[in-house]
């Protein structure tokens, strides 16, 4: 059995086939960097799931973000860099947590 791990991460990728999912989480180096160079970034782990976990998973984590949200009487803001850095139109972004 692999042994459990507790980690703080602040980055991740996807890998999807028609067998399944690979979440890849990484983390930034918390060391400044050079400026114009790359962040060193560290693995952290893989998790794999099948594809209708990955599904139900990603509803689940969007009904607890609006519960708490909701509970706690917050707005979670993401910064209009990283909107723009993901090519996130504000207008989708609305739609998807339904905010329009």
């Amino acid at each position: 059995m692999s042994e459990l791990f507790d980690e703080y991460v602040d980055q991740f990728n996807t890998s999807i086939n028609t067998y399944g999912v690979a979440l890849n989480f990484q983390k930034t180096s918390a060391k400044p960097t050079v400026p114009g160079s790359n962040p060193n970034i560290a693995d952290v782990g893989t998790i794999r799931m099948s594809l209708e976990h990955f599904k139900l998973m990603a509803y689940l984590l969007k009904k607890q973000v609006d519960n708490t949200e909701s509970q706690l009487g917050i707005d979670i803001p993401l910064p209009m860099q990283l909107m723009n850095m993901l090519k996130i139109a504000p207008e989708d972004w609305g739609k998807f947590w339904k905010r329009e």
